[in-house]
Parts: C-alpha cells; sequence; structure tokens
C-alpha cells in the first residue's frame, strides 16, 4: 500500500475540520450546558448528539472484535460509501475499479463526486479473479470496490482472490459485508492490522433488522477512520438513531434467532423454487436473499405483483437476464409468494 498521505485527498488531507460544541467540551460530569446554542426545553432530544457516537461504538467493538478506534457510524452504509470517494478520489481525475454486477451505489456516488467507474465483469459463477480487477487499473486507481457477499448475486466472493488483491493493489480495497451475518465465512473485519489498505462495511440493517434505523459500520485502520471522522457532517447519527442501536444491541440473542430463523427458511424457499416449472436455476447464495432464473422473469414479476406479492425483477442487471432477486420473509410470507406461483401459468 502506499502511504495513506498519497492516496488521500491533499485538500482533504490539510482539512482543519469544523469543532463542535460536544467536541470541544470533555472533562467532568457537567450538569448545565450552555455552550451549544440549544434550547433548555424538550429533553432529551433538545440536545445535540455525540458526534463520535462513542456509547454506541463501545457497545459495539465486542460484538464485532474490533477496537472502538476502528469503528465509524455513518446515516447507512450510504454515507461510508460516499466518505470513501469524498477523501480519495480527486473529481475529473481519479477512477475506482469494481466487481459488475454489484450495488448500485458504488456507481451513484462515483457520479456524484465525478469520479471515473470502470467495471470488471464476474464470471459464470459470479466470481471474480484479482489479476482482472489489477489489470482494469492504473496509476489513478485509487479504490476497488468488492461486495461480498455480493448483491444481486447472493454468493461470497473467494476469498483468496480477495487477500490476493489486498496484497497487490497499492490503493484502498473496500469489502461490503452488508451480509455477513447469514454466511458462514468469516468477516475480513478480524485481520484490519494486517492490512492497512482495507475498509470493512457492515450495517444494522439486515441481520440486525433495523433498516429503518439507518446505521451503517465501517471498520478500517485508525489512520482512516480518522480521516473519516474529519470529513464526515458533525451529527451524522441522530441521537434517536443511538438510542435505537444501544438497545437493539442488548438483543443479541432476539438477533441470533432471527438469522436461525431465515436461514432455515432460506433452505425450504430455494428447495421449493428448484420445484417450481417456472424456475430453471436457484443460484448459490451466503445472503437473507436469493437469485432465481425463472421462465420470463417480467411477466412473473408482474403477476406477483397483482397478487399483492414484491420480489425484485432484476432482469436488467448484466448475467442476471429473466432473475428475480427474493428476500426471505416470515414463514407466513414465504409460503404466500410459494402458494402463489404454483398457481401461475
Amino acid at each position: 500500500m502506499k502511504e495513506l498521505k498519497e492516496l488521500v485527498r491533499p485538500n482533504i488531507w490539510a482539512l482543519e475540520p469544523y469543532s463542535s460544541a460536544r467536541d470541544e467540551y470533555k472533562g467532568v460530569e457537567a450538569t448545565v450546558f450552555l455552550d451549544a446554542n440549544e434550547s433548555p426545553y424538550n429533553g432529551p432530544i433538545n440536545r445535540y448528539p455525540d458526534p463520535l457516537q462513542n456509547e454506541v461504538k463501545e457497545l459495539l467493538a465486542p460484538v464485532k472484535n474490533v477496537r472502538v478506534e476502528q469503528l465509524f457510524l455513518g446515516n447507512g452504509s450510504d454515507e461510508a460509501i460516499d466518505l470513501v470517494y469524498r477523501c480519495f478520489c480527486e473529481p475529473r481525475v481519479d477512477n475506482v475499479v469494481a466487481i459488475a454486477p454489484t450495488y448500485g451505489m458504488y456507481k451513484v456516488c462515483a457520479d456524484i463526486n465525478e469520479v471515473e467507474y470502470r467495471t470488471v465483469l464476474l464470471d459464470e459463477n459470479f466470481q471474480f479473479s484479482a489479476d482482472a480487477l489489477l489489470a482494469a487499473a492504473d496509476r489513478l486507481t485509487k479504490v476497488m470496490w468488492l461486495c461480498s457477499p455480493n448483491n444481486p448475486t447472493g454468493n461470497r466472493l473467494n476469498t483468496k482472490e480477495i487477500v490476493s488483491l489486498l496484497t497487490r493493489f497499492q490503493g484502498i480495497v473496500v469489502v461490503d459485508e452488508a451480509y455477513i451475518d447469514f454466511s458462514s465465512e468469516p468477516s475480513f473485519s478480524q485481520v484490519l492490522d494486517k492490512f492497512p489498505n482495507l475498509i470493512v462495511l457492515q450495517t444494522f440493517s439486515k441481520a440486525w433488522a433495523s433498516a429503518g434505523m439507518r446505521l451503517g459500520i465501517a471498520m478500517a485502520s485508525p489512520e482512516i477512520i480518522g480521516i473519516f471522522n474529519k470529513v464526515k457532517y458533525p451529527y451524522n447519527v441522530n441521537l434517536l438513531t443511538q438510542a435505537q442501536a444501544k438497545e437493539i444491541l442488548s438483543k443479541r440473542l432476539d438477533v441470533e434467532r432471527w438469522v436461525r430463523l431465515i436461514l432455515e427458511e432460506r433452505g425450504r424457499l430455494m428447495k421449493a423454487f428448484n420445484d417450481l416449472p417456472i424456475c430453471l436455476k436457484v443460484y448459490p447464495t451466503d445472503s437473507n436473499f436469493f437469485l432465481a432464473r425463472m421462465t420470463d422473469a417480467n411477466a412473473i414479476y408482474k403477476y406477483l405483483v397483482g397478487k399483492g406479492i414484491i420480489v425484485r425483477n432484476r432482469s436488467k442487471i448484466q448475467l442476471c437476464n429473466s432473475c428475480l432477486r427474493v428476500t426471505i420473509g416470515t414463514k407466513a410470507e414465504n409460503t404466500a409468494l410459494l402458494s402463489a406461483l404454483r398457481m401461475y401459468k
């Protein structure tokens, strides 16, 4: 990896971050706060939240088996994705490389930040090679994007190829693990100390059943986390979200049970899809969803909408022709889907 200073945009490296009232006050416990121009009424939401979400991070760090200084929390994972571009990529100069198909926000954020977005198509097994991604890169490539387990394909990317990329690429490698809790493979967050160019993204939206909370997680070296904290907006995670995060972190046994139920239903639903005459192939998955190639995905999707059942039609995505992406629901929801599909003509 190049020195971090070489990868970070010069204006970001030199940036003096905004210092909020809650950043500046540190010391003995206070009871009277007259420093932040807040209203004294309607507590507790009259007060600005902790800009670094320290209480949440103290609870989260042992769950993820990382250090507090390796954690960044954002307004969904999308905030961290956008920060990668803002911190490392010079608009209209630098470029990034990503696999395809994959999560669409990587390209959206590239376009917003005016950064060239290069793609390398996955193979027939939805896998990639480090050689292919490196061949697409040049001296202005700052970031490689990998989603594993991948969306929309559902599968875990080859670990050896990810390690090869981390070892050989001189820039930043982002491994987005939004669906890692549904996979049997370990998280790359456990090798952060070995790879200083690694950023791992996770989220509260999937296994933690808290999509409405909008809380994303980035894990990286303390130096990269420090850069993120310089650039992020001062109060990027609101008080209500921080309170709800502490609540859901106290329910780890519930979360583990929810994951077990989803995995059980995933197996049942995939087996049933394989038996449907209108299903041509069910692809392996490490996620809380699976991809299925249908005889006519467009027609089947419209039929399901008419029945009040919504899946995702991925037919326009590369390598996903006539494919539906099905999220695992409750047993009753999954049964309703299967019943409708068995009546399809």
